[in-house]
């Protein structure tokens, strides 16, 4: 049989029981439109999350740290000597940025402090903040402004500690608050041989230094701790706490990073380095490297570990994300099929009743020569005809769903003031995919009433009434 003829005799087939056919493709239309809805949610929230890591610089950050010794490593020092490893300082800095393809090299550097407003204090943790993390998705409808230069006495506070220091946060703008943090102050090294010990001399008490230490630790050259105070304009309020991973404690008081380094705050890794008996000098606790492109942060990466020093970033950790997502699209496209497997049954009662209704003609088309494979295309293309229309159809219906689950949602987020976002997205090989699916299921559920119409016998099918 022709292509033309079979199109016209299917199309004919299918207009003269409307109705019933009909109904069997908004039935597949139902079903493709709770798969494609449910598959969007799922896309939609992976490129959220995606967009904001992007956006944010995450997944082109490595973040490095002093090198840990692992339990092995360990046991070997114990029996040979020590390995020495090196410092996380301003020359480990220096090198990181002549890295190819690394962008910029900034410290985490965060100290606690005692915030003062209105005559009454408030303890916190302060954080330096580079001018890159600017363009971070945590400065996204902030309220206010960015710092005006890299060592401006102006601060950016989190709307939680905003919220403990005025009820109306916003009125905080251009107004004035006072830190007092410690001071990191070398000592001069007739005075901490002095103060040591193991040096030869009595020790002196003194309640700001740390280089007091008992007989028998040897230590280096340590620094004195001083109390100091600063003057800060409050220029913005922030929702979050933007200064990444690393640190101790979360920051709710934020300060351009050249302000920070000024500083010399005593922070957590020179009180660690003390009791480890390391040199006095100014060490990082963690380094963040930004590097041009993901694609590079492997290769960089591997640079630094080979200058001996621990690193971490999302890169080692998308795998798993996308292994979570991946699972969960899986179980989404699980439910969301169940209902096109139902509709195709509704195929499959909507065939065979059209096998009961045209035995007659069934018999007639063999009579005149058609072949089994013929009466059997017949009903495939019927089948194909209403997976076609029912996928589209329902790939329009999913769309929808989605479209307005999203404005419910943004209209959920802007009741409790927060910023709107997309839970849901059918890109081009969704759509595709779905109405190719659609077809799938049509035609595998035609085969039983296909291959039963192939069978009936053309002398049978004449006399049937």
């Amino acid at each position: 049989m022709k292509i033309r003829d079979l199109t016209e005799l299917a199309a004919r087939n299918l207009r003269e029981a409307i109705l019933r056919n009909s109904l069997t493709t908004l039935g597949i239309a139902v079903g493709v439109a709770s798969l494609v809805a449910m598959l969007s949610l799922g896309v939609g929230l992976q490129q959220f999350a995606n967009s904001k890591l992007s956006s944010s610089g995450l997944f082109n950050a490595i973040f490095v740290s002093p090198h840990q010794e692992d339990r092995l490593e360990a046991e070997q020092a114990s029996s040979t000597a020590p390995k020495t490893y090196p410092a996380l300082d301003r020359k480990a800095r220096q090198e990181f940025a002549k890295i190819p393809n690394v962008v910029e090299v900034y410290p985490d550097i965060r100290f606690n402090t005692a915030v003062m407003y209105r005559d009454h204090p408030y303890m916190s943790w302060v954080a330096g903040i580079s001018p890159s993390q600017q363009n971070g998705g945590a400065f996204d409808g902030m309220t206010g402004r960015f710092f005006s230069s890299g060592d401006a006495h102006e601060t950016i506070l989190q709307i939680q500690f905003a919220n403990e220091l005025s009820k109306q946060p916003a009125s905080l703008i251009g107004k004035q608050i006072t830190i007092r943090y410690a001071e990191r102050q070398a000592l001069p090294a007739e005075s901490a041989a002095s103060s040591n010990p193991a040096a030869g001399s009595p020790a002196k008490s003194s309640p700001t230094s740390s280089a007091d230490s008992d007989q028998g630790f040897g230590l280096s050259p340590g620094f004195s701790v001083v109390p100091k105070q600063m003057n800060l304009q409050i220029v913005g309020i922030v929702q979050t706490d933007p200064a990444g991973f690393g640190g101790f404690g979360r920051a709710r008081v934020l300060i351009p990073e050249d302000l920070a380094e000024t500083l010399s705050a005593t922070q957590f890794n020179d009180l660690r380095a003390i009791l480890r008996g390391q040199p006095a000098a100014r060490t990082y606790d963690t380094l963040t490297v930004n590097v041009r492109r993901p694609s590079q942060v492997e290769s960089v990466e591997k640079t630094i570990k080979s200058m001996g020093f621990s690193t971490f970033s999302l890169i080692d950790a998308s795998n798993n994300i996308r292994l979570i997502f991946g699972v969960f699209d899986a179980f989404l496209g699980i439910f969301g099929s169940l209902a096109l497997v139902v509709a195709s049954l509704g195929i499959v009662n909507t065939l065979v009743m059209a096998i009961l209704e045209r035995r007659r003609e069934i018999g007639v088309l063999k009579a005149l020569g058609a072949s089994d494979r013929d009466v059997s295309q017949l009903f495939f293309a019927e089948a194909g005809v209403m997976g076609l229309f029912g996928g589209a159809f329902g790939v329009l219906i999913g769309w929808l769903i989605g479209r307005a689950i999203s404005f419910g949602t943004n209209i959920w987020l802007q009741t409790r003031s927060l910023p709107s976002i997309e839970v849901s997205a059918v890109p081009w090989w969704m759509i595709v995919g779905a109405i190719v699916f659609s077809i799938i299921v049509s035609l595998a559920a035609g085969l039983y009433p296909a291959s039963r119409a192939a069978r009936l016998h053309p002398v049978e099918a004449l006399r049937y009434e």
